[in-house]
């Protein structure tokens, strides 16, 4: 039995939720199409599909299976499109999820660019400060702020946020400005809290070559960028900000820095990924095209061209997603039966 055959049927039966469409889309004839489910489920020991004169539905086992048989046969197809049409450039829905503020400020603005290298790919944009569950999301590279946890995924640094410490000028007229970082205990800050742990960020800066976290009270604590910025404007607090996004109220006077002298600690922007999906075309060509857009803006902690052009491997196995593998794990979805 050809058993990528045989997924590739099961899984078009399961879609179509019909032995004949399912022939008919896959131009079989209705007998091949019953005959390798029958012979699949003969393979696996297992019942895939309960079917009577008027009705199709999946089995639990069927389920659990065919999930398995969609990955595989999607990494199949990647696999093989690194070799075909070669010329023709990437192709095909890219699902990326990025911090909102990222997204508006930086990507919008600049999807033209993308979209005259790569016009056959079609790009679908979330943007959320929320933890993504790539594989069950089915999101294909994420851009995360901060040092980075998960060992089972690839991470690419394109970059740093620069953080400035700021206030607007009615509250400073109210509390006076803190001339030293001791002063901070007599300030109010508004908080940015986590949206994975519900705690605040915390507050540092960089003294002597170290850093020094310090502790500052607040009335007011949100977790959107532009909520936060928003906050500041309004008098709430200091704050501390990416210095890309409070630029224009800084130039205006809306907003105005405080102990310049002693910057915080800056921010790592990476670019990450799954370890199965780094070969994928469309994935390289938007982490190539993010690396180069954010290597380009000053404002983004430009890295030089080796940081750029690394790759920091958090998993320990090889890089590579080869055809051995793949079939490695179709013994391992089918031994599972």
């Amino acid at each position: 039995m050809d058993r990528f055959q045989a997924m590739q049927v099961f899984t078009r039966v399961v879609d179509a939720n019909s032995f004949t469409r399912a022939a008919d889309s896959l131009g079989l004839p209705r007998t091949t199409v019953t005959t390798t489910i029958q012979g699949l489920e003969s393979l696996l020991q297992v019942r895939l599909l309960n079917r009577t004169t008027r009705r199709l539905s999946v089995t639990p086992d069927g389920a659990a299976y065919y999930e398995r048989c969609m990955r595989i046969l999607a990494e199949v197809d990647e696999t093989e499109a690194l070799f075909r049409h070669v010329t023709r450039g990437p192709k095909g829905r890219l699902r990326i999820d990025v911090p909102p503020s990222i997204g508006r400020l930086i990507i919008i603005p600049k999807l033209c660019d993308f979209y005259s290298r790569y016009p056959d790919v079609e790009l679908v944009i979330g943007m959320s400060d929320r933890p993504v569950d790539m594989v069950q999301e089915a999101v294909d590279c994420v851009v995360r702020v901060g040092e980075l946890q998960d060992s089972s995924m690839v991470a690419r640094r394109i970059g740093a946020f620069q953080i400035v410490t700021c206030a607007a000028p009615l509250y400073l007229q109210q509390h006076g400005e803190p001339g030293t970082i001791e002063d901070l205990q007599h300030h109010q800050a508004v908080h940015y809290f986590s949206s994975r742990t519900g705690r605040n960020m915390d507050w540092d800066f960089v003294v002597d070559g170290e850093v020094r976290e310090v502790q500052v009270a607040g009335k007011v604590a949100v977790n959107d960028a532009e909520a936060y910025v928003a906050c500041a404007l309004q008098g709430f607090g200091l704050i501390q900000a990416a210095r890309y996004m409070v630029l224009p109220h800084l130039e205006s006077g809306e907003l105005r820095e405080v102990l310049p002298q002693w910057s915080p600690s800056t921010h790592p922007i990476s670019v990450v990924y799954l370890h199965n999906r780094h070969l994928s075309p469309k994935v390289r060509a938007f982490v190539d095209w993010i690396a180069e857009l954010f290597g380009n803006c000053p404002l983004l902690g430009g890295c030089s061209k080796d940081m750029a052009e690394s790759e920091c491997r958090f998993a320990s196995h090889e890089k590579g997603n080869t055809m051995r593998e793949i079939i490695d794990r179709t013994n391992t979805a089918e031994a599972i039966f």
